[in-house]
């Protein structure tokens, strides 16, 4: 009987995630879904959904704890529901106070992820995988820095190169932020991980995740959002400013090998701004080495300083 349950409840949602031709499908808000297809040039299409209203998301989501015994209370227990639904199918979804699309989220959204179907006719070719032929280097990164200021920042972004924008108070980290996202390509999946909303981000195919430092009611916690955001497969991770709750799992999130990571951080320099991230991971993993830890950083992670005076706000470094 549940089996037929979930069937008849799953089938405004079969349509878009199990032609072969998809590879996965997300949901950022109710009625709309976007497709991300094998091969395709631009591999997110979004499509108008109307009769998959929140409701009817949120319901289906509670039926799929259901039926696969999963503990599921957005307020006051676990937002988030893993399953694999017949066929194989991945299922990853998330509602509550924690999802937030937009001020017409009042009181919490809805985003979920299904997998598709395998490639076509995988095999090792796909992979570009030969006997006998090099394998290929997929977006290498030049080891030569450009020695304009400018171009340095540029190249960080085109190569998707983690960035870590740092300054005192009011020195503007957030607008810089806001700034830059406009520079990444409008067809990207971009999450955000924040303690309030504050980054707008001009991609439509966008999820907002919320931890507040304050509000927090249910069992969600940064430990659980980083298996969460790599489930919902972005290509672009923001994440808000860095503190002692948020900085060692802001740290796992950069080396999941996701490009375009950027997160900001209260600092004087960019010397100051990679200590105070390693000191700020090791307030709750002391078990790194802290010298290791920021000569790690400095291989992987670019620096925008800015300072301010009065009203002047300015870029100072680019490391």
């Amino acid at each position: 009987m549940s089996n037929i349950v979930l069937d008849s409840l799953l089938k405004p949602l079969e349509e878009f995630y199990k032609p072969s031709f998809v590879e996965e499908i997300a949901i950022n808000h109710a009625g709309e879904v976007w497709m991300r297809l094998h091969g395709a040039r631009v591999p997110w299409v979004s499509y108008n959904a109307e009769n998959l209203t929140k409701q009817y998301l949120i319901d289906m989501i509670h039926t799929v704890a259901n039926i696969y015994e999963r503990p599921f209370d957005p307020i006051h227990g676990m937002p988030v529901v893993y399953a694999t639904l017949p066929g194989n199918h991945r299922f990853t979804a998330i509602a509550g106070p924690n999802v937030q699309y937009d001020e017409n989220d009042v009181t919490g959204g809805v985003a979920l992820n299904i997998r598709g179907t395998s490639a076509p006719d995988t095999n090792f070719a796909n992979y570009h995988l030969k006997r006998g032929e090099a394998l290929l280097k997929v977006k290498p990164r030049e080891s030569i820095r450009p020695d304009d200021p400018y171009d340095r920042l540029m190249k960080a972004i085109n190569d998707g190169s983690p960035i870590l924008i740092s300054g005192a108070t009011a020195t503007g980290k957030t607008t810089f932020l806001n700034h830059m996202l406009t520079l990444i390509d409008q067809n990207s999946r971009v999450i955000t991980v924040e303690d309030a909303r504050e980054i707008r981000v001009p991609q439509k195919n966008r999820v907002h995740f919320v931890l507040s430092r304050t509000e927090q009611t249910n069992d969600f916690n940064y430990a659980r959002l980083l298996d969460l955001v790599v489930r919902m497969t972005p290509d672009v991770i923001i994440g808000g400013e860095i503190s002692t709750d948020n900085a060692a799992v802001l740290w796992e999130m950069l080396g999941t090998g996701h490009d375009h990571f950027y997160t900001t951080i209260h600092a004087e320099s960019a010397e100051a701004a990679y200590a105070a991230f390693a000191d700020r991971i090791l307030h709750t993993q002391p078990a790194y080495d802290r010298s290791d830890l920021i000569a790690e950083m400095k291989k992987k992670i670019r620096v925008v300083q800015l300072s301010r005076d009065g009203s002047l706000r300015a870029v100072t470094e680019v490391i």
